[in-house]
């Protein structure tokens, strides 16, 4: 099961080894939760999805989840129009797909374990601010900020820089704030450890949300440490 699924895994094999997939299955309905020890070729029958397209579109979304960027890239060679590319179809990419789907988990492990489990009240409230804050980050980047980078870029003058300039100092501070909310989620979850006994929505709740802590500090490290540089020092520019 490295390479591909074929049908006859269950879903929370499935789920398991590729969890992205908890996403696909979500969308179609197919319950990874209690349901998880059917197989997914079972599943399939029973909602009328047909086979070979549905496990045709998993292992295409296997794959392309297993092509990991080579960790050795030196992204400060590249550009600042090819950088903020990368981060838009990668890291914005990415946290508009899971932000939805992540809220959806946290209210559920909220509602079911939440009378056992006080710390998920705040984890959803936490959760919540985040994913409010970088919806919002996410636009102010991608409608302003990385605009008059590129023409910074193209065309550079004193003043444009310091337009820019004033514009990254908010992001900068947008991004203290999310990694203050990532510091205090990990904290009320003590590491994100999981109960005795926790089932596969509470698991796969807390694996998605170290995953989001990770792709963000990646995020967040391109921007400030390298993007954003460029601003305050442009003789660092490719």
């Amino acid at each position: 099961m490295s390479t591909s699924f074929n049908g006859s895994e269950t879903i929370g094999q499935i789920v398991t080894v590729f969890p992205g997939s908890s996403n696909l299955f979500q969308e179609h309905g197919i319950d990874f939760c209690c349901g998880g020890g059917h197989p997914l070729i079972t599943a399939l029958k029973q909602k009328n999805i047909e086979e070979a397209a549905f496990i045709e579109k998993l292992n295409r979304f296997y794959a392309e989840a297993n092509q990991k960027t080579d960790p050795n890239t030196d992204w400060s060679k590249l550009s600042s129009s090819r950088l903020i590319d990368h981060i838009v179809t990668t890291h914005h990419a990415y946290l508009e797909r899971e932000l939805p789907v992540l809220s959806e988990f946290v209210t559920k492990i909220m509602r079911v374990h939440g009378p056992e489990r006080r710390e998920l009240a705040k984890l959803h409230m936490l959760f919540h601010q985040i994913k409010m804050e970088l919806e919002q980050h996410l636009i102010a980047e991608e409608a302003t900020v990385f605009p008059l980078i590129r023409e910074l870029e193209h065309n550079p003058s004193p003043s444009l820089a310091e337009k820019t300039a004033n514009a990254i100092r908010e992001l900068e501070a947008d991004h203290s704030g999310v990694g203050n909310l990532l510091h205090e989620m990990r904290a009320v979850t003590s590491d994100y450890e999981l109960p005795a006994g926790a089932c596969r929505t509470y698991t796969l709740s807390f694996h998605k949300l170290q995953e989001l802590e990770s792709d963000l500090f990646q995020h967040i490290h391109l921007e400030n440490n390298i993007l954003f540089q460029r601003v305050s020092n442009p003789v660092n520019e490719s």
